[in-house]
């Protein structure tokens, strides 16, 4: 089944100024609707490896939901396990400067308890030939709590990421039982309550390797924006991988492809190192366009042996 990925569709109303962005102004530019979500676009990206991926999610009842799933089928992601419920999707609303960053948002979230009863229904079937479990930590609790279960039972490993932190830091439970956790700086900040905005990356390296090993986070990622981005093991491992030299156009969904990426480099064998390397070249090809996910490529490009079926 390749990797299965648990989390929210979004749909993301962007807004892009034509000329210099004003905050209290008006701002002439463009306003688009894309399909979003932190495991929306995890999940097209990993299919865009031409891994294959699973998508376990809900969409709503309407036109747009269907639209969704289309999309992802036409990827060749496995859509089976996608529900269609009232209030299913979310929505997120942002405001682009002309750095191509986001200067504010605000985002509607969905009811995803109904998940439980795929999970409940399918779990098992869905569990079994999983290759590695990606997950949204700030999900729903008793959605987390029967994915956890699940993959202990079948001994698969899970890979947390996270779209809300303030939520996610009341589950510092779930986070300590993931094979590797991904996340941005801010919310690193968020997580072991301090700011580390104005912190090289020599410096949050020696500040994640310390902070892991009292919290017993197996594996931690912090992603650094243009610093880079940098890594922890509780095996005393830690390191430093660059951000990739390009021109930003949009940043929207490049933490997400990060994440896919390791995840990707994770589940098929590559070291800590090897998967920072494929999440740091799969954020930068996103940044460079208005897409919120990544082109295509071959598994060949990123040295992975993945028998792909059909």
């Amino acid at each position: 089944m390749g990797i299965v990925v648990f989390g929210a569709v979004f749909v993301d109303i962007k807004g892009n100024p034509f000329n210099i962005f004003i905050p209290q102004g008006r701002n002439e530019g463009m306003v688009e609707n894309v399909h979003g979500g932190v495991a929306r676009n995890v999940v097209e990206d990993i299919a865009n490896i031409e891994l294959r991926p699973t998508f376990v999610s809900l969409v709503d009842d309407s036109a747009m939901g269907e639209e969704v799933i289309n999309k992802l089928k036409n990827h060749k992601v496995n859509t089976d396990y996608i529900r269609k419920t009232p209030d299913g999707m979310g929505t997120w609303l942002a405001i682009f400067d002309n750095d191509g960053d986001v200067y504010a948002s605000i985002s509607k979230r969905p009811n995803l308890h109904p998940i439980t009863d795929i999970l409940d229904e399918q779990g098992d079937e869905i569990f079994k030939d999983a290759d590695s479990i990606c997950v949204e930590i700030d999900m729903d609790k008793d959605v987390i709590k029967r994915i956890f279960k699940l993959a202990k039972k079948y001994n698969k490993p899970v890979y947390g990421v996270v779209s809300n932190m303030s939520i996610a830091v009341e589950r510092r439970d779930f986070i300590t039982d993931t094979d590797c956790f991904v996340c941005n700086i801010q919310e690193a900040g968020l997580l072991f309550s301090d700011d580390y905005c104005e912190k090289t990356s020599e410096e949050m390296e020696t500040i994640l390797a310390k902070k892991i090993s009292g919290a017993k986070i197996k594996r931690m990622i912090v992603t650094m924006g243009d610093k880079g981005a940098v890594y922890a093991t509780l095996d005393g491992e830690h390191g430093f991988c660059p951000a990739k030299n390009v021109h930003v156009k949009d940043t929207t969904g490049a933490g997400d492809s990060f994440f896919a990426g390791v995840a990707i480099g994770q589940t098929y064998g590559k070291t800590l190192a090897e998967s920072c390397e494929i999440g740091s070249r799969l954020a930068a090809s996103v940044i460079c366009n208005s897409e919120n996910v990544c082109p295509r490529f071959q598994p060949e490009e990123f040295d992975l042996d993945v028998v792909v079926e059909d």
